[in-house]
């Protein structure tokens, strides 16, 4: 796959942000983590969400008027107008159990030194959780599956049990056609 400009999606803990900063490192175009566009920076952190059209108009600002880059975590629901402009579009999957653990894991190192909210982190479990729940009326599979479904770009589906290095390669070895789905 040539640089292009690609999303990559999945439920949290599946490695998004981890596999759209290797395939941009591997092309040297900008890496965008959702995740930073949707929230206002606070302490502590994740607290308030950002207004839809300000998400989209930073998107814009900073990097998606460029010719390639890579954005990691989901826009569905809100980020139509960054869509659009996407070439193709990955989709990461992984076993919940596993899931979870790499969240467990990636909090610890994150939060390393800093006190951490268990009730907050109790509820953001619950929440990545649900994900494979399709009664769950949060980000769930189901919800990616039905908005995967109706894309009219290339979508590559990987499971990301697979280690980064295999999956950066799968994808910079991929060449999309303009169906969908493929």
């Amino acid at each position: 796959m040539q640089p292009c400009k690609l999303h990559i999606v999945g439920g949290s803990g599946t490695g998004t942000t981890t596999l759209g900063r290797a395939v941009a490192d591997a092309w040297a175009v900008p890496h965008a983590d959702s995740d930073d566009y949707f929230w206002v920076p606070t302490d502590p952190p994740y607290t308030q969400q950002r207004n839809p059209a300000r998400r989209v108009e930073l998107m814009l600002e900073v990097f998606a008027r460029r010719s390639a880059w890579v954005l990691s975590g989901g826009i569905n629901g809100w980020g139509d107008e960054i869509l659009e402009r996407c070439d193709a579009v990955v989709f990461l999957s992984l076993h919940a159990t596993e899931r979870l653990q790499r969240i467990e894991q990636r909090e610890r190192i994150r939060r390393r030194g800093e006190e951490i909210s268990t009730e907050a982190f109790g509820e953001f479990m619950a929440w990545a959780g649900n994900y494979d729940d399709p009664q769950f009326q949060g980000r769930s599979r189901a919800r990616h599956e039905a908005w995967l479904a109706t894309l009219q770009l290339p979508v590559l589906r990987l499971d990301s049990s697979r280690g980064v290095h295999e999956l950066r390669d799968a994808v910079l070895s991929w060449e999309p056609d303009r169906q969908r789905g493929e």
